[in-house]
């Protein structure tokens, strides 16, 4: 990998995410209906007050000026970003993106690293099955089941996975990351026991939705590297069975899910607030779920920013790690 390749790659990763930042500002507020008149409307009805009067107050209460230019607003915003700052909540300054990224990541990243390995690690090996025995009952099983996950929303898998294993059996806790009254916060034991409780909901539905997709890329990349000369070499000098799927096909097969790997979990965190929602689980997810009903732009475009910077250096970092892998594939000059 060269420099020049390298700096290249980092332009273009630094013109995508302001271009994400610059369609992320507009289009919020370009989308129907307007936070600030509506909170201005309830604030009339509940004080019974004019609606001039409401509006009156709500500005004066809130951490934003409806009659400032969308271009003043877009480089107050920018400015902000540049030294740190990634906006505060209209309806309560106190909560800032910062201290949302701060408490809420962790478990965010928590859920979607676990899920994700999981459903990698269960996925990769069912693949390689489908692809070595392609007349076994397990291949048509694992396409209707894909089929069916991919066609079926998460959330909606969420909210079955709370019916039964919550609500109907009472297996495990429908909301919250933790409960204070059975464990103390900390790094013990009974606490981590605790959140991997809570969590396991959450994971269950990511890994469910997102297996059978890591099964049939991996089913096809596995079925064009049987094809290969090397492949047919192996069995010509006779080398083992398990040895040619297990170093040979699966270790190369691999190789282009690492890019898929990587993206995900970027894709993951900016999909979770369905999912989080449900659970009313303390993540990035929950918190963009609650910024977008109330039409909270500060917040709203401060994690949407964040979520964009996740997929595009996830990105970065998947081209780098998959040209050091594979000789064979080179960062552009």
């Amino acid at each position: 990998m060269s420099l020049r390749g390298l700096i290249k790659r980092i332009g273009v990763s630094c013109v995508t995410l302001f271009s994400s930042m610059v369609l992320t500002f507009f289009l919020l507020r370009l989308t129907p209906g307007n936070a600030f008149d509506k909170w201005a409307q309830d604030l009339a009805k509940k004080q019974g007050i004019t609606y001039e009067e409401a509006r009156s107050l709500v500005v004066a209460m809130s951490n934003y000026n409806p009659d400032e230019s969308l271009i003043s607003q877009f480089f107050r915003y920018v400015k902000g970003i540049l030294h740190g700052n990634f906006g505060s909540s209209m309806y309560n300054q106190t909560m800032t993106v910062q201290s949302i990224l701060e408490k809420a990541l962790p478990w965010t990243v928590l859920i979607l690293t676990i899920a994700l390995l999981l459903s990698f690690i269960i996925g990769v090996n069912l693949g390689i099955i489908m692809a070595w025995k392609r007349k076994s009952i397990v291949n048509p099983i694992i396409s209707i089941y894909a089929i069916i996950t991919n066609s079926i929303p998460n959330f909606l898998v969420a909210i079955l996975l709370i019916i039964v294993f919550s609500f109907k059996l009472k297996w495990f806790p429908m909301r919250g990351a933790y409960d204070s009254s059975v464990a103390t916060p900390g790094f013990n034991i009974k606490f981590i026991l605790d959140v991997l409780h809570h969590a396991a909901l959450p994971i269950a539905t990511y890994v469910i939705t997102t297996l059978g997709g890591w099964a049939l890329s991996m089913k096809g990349s596995a079925v064009s590297v049987l094809g290969e000369d090397y492949i047919n070499a192996a069995w010509i000098r006779g080398v083992p069975e398990d040895r040619i799927m297990k170093y040979y096909v699966k270790k190369n097969a691999m190789l282009p899910l690492i890019t898929s790997l990587a993206i995900s979990f970027g894709f993951m965190i900016g999909g979770s607030a369905l999912i989080e929602s449900q659970f009313n689980y303390p993540g990035l997810g929950f918190y963009m779920s609650n910024a977008t009903v109330k039409r909270d732009y500060s917040i709203m475009q401060g994690l949407l920013f964040v979520t964009s910077f996740t997929v595009i250096i996830a990105n970065f970092i998947a081209d780098i790690i998959y040209a050091k892998l594979d000789p064979r594939v080179k960062l552009e000059d």
